[in-house]
């Protein structure tokens, strides 16, 4: 996402921002020998679960570290004794991908891609102190680890060759940034206490293989009559409908005695539809509709249906009237509160500390973008009403006959996953966390989720949020017009879906204007509405109003919350894992492509006090050609 400024600030904002889009894999002379294509030892012998199938990914996996444990070694000038590592991890994906994508009827592009891509984590020190967690003056290069592509048909000798050029990169640069690391750390005033890594019990779970499906539905046919739908509106300038069927089968294995195979699938159909207001305003709209398996997703002539209702309210959107600043009560309506917690929440939710970095430049970057969490040394304060409680339960399927997306059973560092109780009558009793310690709790509950092998980040599961105090709607939206009248307000706002502009701009420069906005107003609790409702106090009628930019929403202002609804509905939606967003407040503007699946369960919620902004900047200067008919 290019997102260029001129000032200086900027300009290392944009470097961290790309710093780890360019991965390769540098392959040095190797520490060791290189394993025979047909080693003498007898490979592994995978689980009985996974012994009727071919599958020899475990077991290379298992040679390779077993050999890289006894033999790994590096003599280090200067030094009595030689570097060893302490724990070696192996995490190998396979990636099937089916993606088709549609503009007005007409098929775009349709795809099935395989690929197989491995990380390789090899720490050296202790669980205390080691080569991770740690960015260097060149940047994330020493956050990461090994990473790279491997062959796609499973075979045993390729993969172990493979691995043993990854494990060699891998262990050097930990050698290496294990000694900048000490040395950093030696010169701090106040030595970090917090460990690395916590231990974690072995976990085996290996699941049978499964084949991804691409036939159970013509979805070439779906994706053209669906995008179809958008040639009623001549006045959208763009419009994309995309289908991603993604199955993986992911593979986890480290040196404490852990070994997962584990199948997972996401179905998404991502809609986007952009134009301009009369006056030059750029305005757009989504739909996101995401399932755990293909054949979850709605029939045809339902997302239709839903395409035509996003357009015909992005029309109305175009005629309606710019929003002015406003303070007072607002009510976000479900699903839209769920989308609202998702960005306030998410960075708050994780325990674990982040990284140490050489240069302050990476630590105000988390803090422009709203990364680092407001309950740090909260534990047992009240950080909601008292009627509030709030968990997070991976081990959950469903919510009222609706599939859940953030169901798992082990995360992605090998951990069981486990319900969390982080809130309980407004007390804050608990985190969700990796198997990175923080300042307030040492171990993992089960919350290591990553995309596509990326660093894993405890993350949002299945969150529910609850209360004793719940409304019914009516009784809801009667409160908030008494709150109204109350303020003195001739007319107050009613929010009923938020903003991802990821899945809604496909013009980059407005993409990059709506997310740079976002991150420098994320610390400070700027967040994008996108269908705000003007509601006149004395009659009830409503006007769709554009432009609105919600202020101050942090997680203090949750301690406050007036009123809370009845009409639980689950929002699902990926937290994003791309460079600049994972951790932030961002995260929660994902896509189906890079990210993590999550649902947030959440009723309707009334806020007493919020700051509006109106629409702010110059408008643009509208097409000097209408655009050409649809035939």
């Amino acid at each position: 996402m290019n997102c260029p400024r001129k000032s200086f600030e900027s300009k290392i904002f944009a470097a961290i921002f790309f710093a780890m889009l360019t991965l390769a894999l540098i392959l040095a002379k190797p520490a060791e020998a290189a394993p025979a294509k047909h080693a003498a030892a007898t490979p592994s012998q995978p689980q009985q679960a996974a012994a009727a199938d071919s599958d020899k990914t475990l077991a290379a996996m298992q040679d390779e570290l077993d050999r890289s444990r006894q033999r790994l070694v590096l003599k280090i000038p200067d030094k009595s004794e030689p570097a060893r590592p302490y724990y070696i991890q192996y995490r190998i994906l396979d990636l099937d991908v089916r993606t088709i994508v549609a503009e007005f009827g007409a098929l775009i592009s349709s795809t099935t891609g395989r690929n197989r891509i491995m990380s390789v984590d090899v720490r050296v020190g202790n669980y205390n102190l080691d080569s991770s967690n740690f960015i260097t003056d060149e940047g994330f290069s020493g956050f990461l680890g090994s990473t790279g592509t491997v062959g796609i048909d499973r075979d045993y000798d390729s993969l172990r060759q493979d691995l043993w050029l990854a494990t060699d990169q891998a262990f050097k640069a930990a050698v290496e940034n294990f000694s900048k690391k000490q040395a950093f750390v030696s010169r701090l005033a106040n030595a970090p206490s917090i460990p690395d890594l916590s231990p974690a019990a072995p976990t085996v779970a290996v699941e049978p293989l499964r084949e991804p499906d691409w036939t159970t539905r013509n979805w070439e046919q779906e994706a053209k009559a669906v995008s179809a739908a958008l040639r009623a509106f001549p006045q959208l300038y763009s419009s994309r409908v995309t289908y991603r069927l993604i199955y993986t089968t992911s593979y986890l294995l480290n040196s404490e005695g852990t070994k997962i195979r584990a199948n997972r699938s996401l179905a998404a159909i991502e809609a986007s539809l952009e134009t301009e207001s009369g006056d030059g305003m750029p305005l757009h709209n989504f739909l996101a509709v995401y399932r755990s398996r293909p054949a979850g997703l709605p029939a045809a002539e339902v997302v239709r249906k839903d395409l035509e209702q996003a357009g015909e309210q992005l029309i109305v959107l175009r005629a309606s009237p710019p929003a002015a600043d406003y303070d007072g009560p607002v009510l976000f309506e479900a699903p839209a509160a769920g989308s609202l917690l998702a960005q306030m929440l998410g960075p708050s939710l994780s325990g674990a500390r982040g990284p140490l970095a050489m240069q302050s430049a990476f630590d105000q970057l988390m803090d422009r973008l709203g990364g680092r969490s407001e309950w740090t040394g909260k534990l047992g304060t009240r950080v909601f009403p008292t009627n509030v409680s709030l968990v997070d339960d991976p081990a959950e399927k469903q919510f009222a006959g609706q599939d859940l997306l953030g169901t798992y059973t082990v995360d992605e560092e090998g951990v069981k996953a486990q319900r969390v109780q982080v809130v309980e009558n407004g007390i804050l009793r608990d985190l969700l966390m990796s198997r990175r310690p923080g300042p307030d709790l040492g171990h993992s509950n089960g919350h290591g989720r990553a995309a596509y092998l990326g660093d894993p980040h405890p993350l949002i599961s299945n969150l529910f949020f609850t209360s004793t105090a719940a409304e019914s709607p009516a009784d809801l939206k009667k409160q908030f017009l008494d709150a109204c009248r109350q303020n003195g307000n001739k007319w107050c706002l009613i929010v009923r879906a938020m903003d991802n502009p990821v899945l809604g701009v496909r013009e980059q420069d407005e993409l990059s204007d709506l997310v740079m906005g976002a991150a420098s107003g994320a610390a400070t609790g700027d967040r994008l509405p996108l269908l705000v409702y003007r509601v006149n106090v004395d009659d009830g009628r409503e006007t769709l109003i554009r432009g609105a930019r919600l202020s101050g929403l942090t997680l203090r202002a949750m301690r406050n919350i007036a009123g809370v609804g009845s009409d639980a509905t689950p929002f699902n939606f990926t937290q994003s894992q791309q460079t600049g967003f994972s951790g932030t407040a961002l995260a929660a503007f994902g896509s189906a492509d890079s990210g993590v699946p999550a649902t947030v369960i959440a009723p309707s919620l009334l806020f007493d006090d919020v700051e509006v902004h109106g629409a702010r900047g110059e408008p643009r200067r509208l097409p000097l050609v209408p655009s050409p008919p649809m035939n």
